[in-house]
């Protein structure tokens, strides 16, 4: 299904017939297809929201670079133009992200019912002098390589280097969406943390290397009412990588089939 959101077409679609709805938030450069699974944890007994942002998948780009703030009003207009006015919200990385502003605004226009957090980005990593010496290093060569007689002399050799640069995200995402990402990344959203009230479930992978588990620690003890369930041996798609177990973990905090 489509909707239109301020000029922007967003795909999205809805499984279960509960009267309680959970909408799905994605991660970097996923589209809702890859949710499928989460949905079906929960949906005999929830009506199950999945979409793409704008960027993401079927939907349109955004027109100019976004940040995590700009998501997160366009996240306030798809719950108005769908009318939900009360929702848990899952978010997988990125979503992550969207849903901790989201939770520590004064002012939405629906209500957050409680919150599940997989894998979740938000937490900037402390750079080593190393790291912070190779930005450094990257920056400068960026700035020579953009001088436009340089780039004249060597235009193939430039662009192959441009095109290895960054995380696999960065690579495949366009220049505007390249743009958006670099907004998120330079964002660090710790301090927001302690304001959320909402009861948070987070689910992680003990092997992630895009949001480590130290991420997930420091969200366990910043965030008031949270708890924290590892998936053994999986990464950043912990959901797809240990589907019994999450399974298991998501019926259980959503009391599915406690009456059975």
């Amino acid at each position: 299904m489509n909707v239109e959101i301020n000029g922007y077409n967003i795909c999205y679609k809805i499984t279960g017939e509960g009267e309680k709805t959970v909408v799905i938030l994605q991660g970097w450069g996923t589209d809702l297809g890859v949710y499928d699974s989460v949905a079906a944890t929960i949906c005999e007994e929830y009506r199950v929201v999945q979409f793409d942002f704008p960027g993401f998948g079927s939907s349109d780009e955004p027109r100019e670079p976004w940040d995590v703030d700009a998501y997160a009003d366009f996240f306030c207009e798809f719950m108005k133009a769908l009318q939900i006015d009360r929702a848990t919200l899952i978010g997988h990385s990125y979503g992550g992200r969207v849903i901790i502003k989201l939770a520590t605004r004064k002012d939405i226009p629906f209500e957050i019912a409680n919150i599940v957090l997989i894998d979740s980005a938000g937490v900037m990593p402390k750079r080593s002098a190393a790291q912070k010496f190779k930005i450094k290093k990257y920056k400068i060569l960026k700035r020579i390589l953009n001088m436009k007689f340089i780039y004249a002399l060597f235009p193939e050799i430039i662009d192959d280097w441009r095109n290895r640069q960054g995380s696999a995200d960065y690579r495949n995402a366009s220049v505007m969406m390249r743009q958006c990402l670099v907004k998120a990344v330079n964002e660090d959203l710790t301090p927001l943390l302690c304001q959320i009230k909402q009861d948070t479930l987070l689910v992680w992978g003990d092997r992630d290397t895009a949001t480590p588990i130290g991420d997930a620690k420091i969200m366990e003890q910043l965030i008031p009412n949270s708890g924290l369930a590892v998936l053994q041996g999986c990464g950043h798609f912990s959901f797809l990588e240990q589907p019994v177990v999450f399974r298991n973990i998501m019926r259980a905090y959503f009391q599915i089939g406690v009456h059975e």
